[in-house]
């Protein structure tokens, strides 16, 4: 367990309990709200200082670190600026307007990705962004996140080949 992390999510109120639909759809009596931490500069730059260390010590090597627009964009926003790795934005859907492109900068065939996320439940909306970046012909063989809520989401991510890291779970988080 990563009790930076941990602690800094408590000091932000990150947690909350009550009664929640989650983005997976799934209902909850507690709330881990990852962008309480991601616009707080002091929390951010916790958290990618722990995702730098955990990289650095797995050994992980990619040329790119993506994000899923909107949530998980300062993430990669951070943690490219702790690793001097570039990073890319990955929409869910094209835009109306502009390039219409799914991914936001430079990404060559052939690169590989390092997804990041802030929270793993179901593993739907990174799942749909590693599916961009593959046809996009992307390789994608880890996802990080900030908080696996053990729901699911490692099982459909090892279905598509991808290995899940996280710096802490939910169960780490809800410990006392």
């Amino acid at each position: 367990m990563n009790n930076r992390v941990k602690d800094a999510l408590i000091r932000c109120n990150a947690l909350a309990y009550g009664d929640f639909t989650l983005a997976s759809g799934k209902k909850s009596e507690y709330y881990i709200d990852i962008k309480k931490a991601s616009t707080d500069p002091y929390i951010l730059e916790i958290i990618a200082d722990e995702m730098a260390k955990e990289i650095e010590n797995q050994g992980l090597q990619f040329a790119l670190i993506g994000g899923v627009a909107l949530g998980s964009v300062p993430l990669a926003v951070a943690l490219s600026l702790r690793t001097k790795i570039p990073y890319v934005m990955i929409r869910k859907e094209k835009k109306d307007h502009g390039t219409q492109k799914l991914i936001e900068g430079t990404m060559p065939e052939g690169s590989k990705i390092l997804m990041v996320e802030d929270v793993i439940t179901s593993a739907g909306s990174v799942s749909t962004a590693i599916d961009v970046v593959r046809n996009a012909g992307g390789i994608v063989e880890n996802v990080f996140c900030v908080v696996d809520r053990q729901s699911g989401g490692l099982e459909a991510l090892q279905q598509k080949n991808v290995n899940l890291l996280s710096l802490i779970t939910a169960e780490d988080v809800l410990k006392k």
